[in-house]
Order: structure tokens, then C-alpha cells, then sequence
């Protein structure tokens, strides 16, 4: 999709998950490479991308996104679900390839509007986020869709 200085931006495929693992697990979620391998499969056949970027060994930055429709809008909105890239490649400008690529990707699947969620107290982040083109847009709720226990 992207070439820049031997750094490869491209649709992630199940072949990624063990470098991928490594990169979750870096930023503090540890799943088993299988599981990666199988999440990539499901998000390939749904209404999504997961992008990666690659130079010169395993992925040194990964963006999932998934597109839905809304009452408010005549064109699907692309969300950001996670953006990671990692330590040691950071500030370098693989975090603004990903969004730049995650763009061309909503436009070809007919988004008109792109979001990305951010935790409340990530400052740097927001920060990349307007540096990126984003405008902020209010705050975000989550309620579990199974039975909570204890």
C-alpha cells in the first residue's frame, strides 16, 4: 500500500500475528499468536481493516479500524480501535503512515469521516491526534453486553 524508506505499510495478514503478539504485548495486552492469526482472518471478512507497518523484521506498528453506518451521516464513519506503534520506532513518523494509510482505506470503503477513541489521560496522544488532522468530539461510554459477576 505504502513504501517509505525501506518502511512497508500494508493490509496485516495472519502471517504477522507471532510479531504482532510481541507488539501487544509491549503496550500490556498479551494474547497468544493463534488468537491474533484468527482475529485477523475475522476482521478481513467483516466491515474493517487491520494495517501494518513493516521495516526490515517483525511489525513495528499495527492499526485496526472497522466502519459503520449512522442516522447522522449518508457515508459510513471509520473507526480507530487501535493504533500501536512500537517503543523503540516511535517518533518517527509510523504512527502518522498508519493514519495517512487508514484514511485512503475508509475513502475506498466510502467513509466520509474518520475517529479514533483515546484514553482520557493520554496528553501525547491527543496531542498526535490533532498534529493528524482530528478534531476533539466529546467523551465516550462502555457497558459490558454479558452478565457481570462479583
Amino acid at each position: 500500500m505504502t513504501m517509505r524508506h525501506g518502511l512497508e505499510i500494508r493490509a496485516a495478514t495472519p502471517a504477522e500475528a507471532p510479531g504482532l503478539a510481541i507488539l501487544l504485548a509491549e503496550a500490556g495486552l498479551v494474547l497468544d499468536p493463534r488468537d491474533v492469526a484468527e482475529r485477523l482472518a475475522m476482521l478481513r471478512q467483516g466491515a474493517g481493516a487491520a494495517l501494518v507497518a513493516l521495516q526490515w523484521g517483525p511489525p513495528s506498528g499495527v492499526l485496526l479500524m472497522h466502519w459503520y453506518s449512522t442516522l447522522e451521516a449518508p457515508q459510513p464513519m471509520a473507526q480507530i480501535t487501535l493504533l500501536l506503534v512500537g517503543q523503540e520506532t516511535r517518533r518517527v513518523g509510523i504512527g502518522r503512515l498508519l493514519i495517512k494509510a487508514a484514511a485512503q482505506t475508509a475513502r475506498m470503503a466510502g467513509c466520509g469521516q474518520m475517529e479514533i477513541m483515546t484514553p482520557a489521560d493520554a496528553p501525547s496522544l491527543h496531542g498526535f491526534c490533532q498534529a493528524t488532522g482530528f478534531a476533539e468530539a466529546g467523551a465516550r461510554f462502555v457497558r459490558s453486553l454479558r452478565k457481570q459477576t462479583g
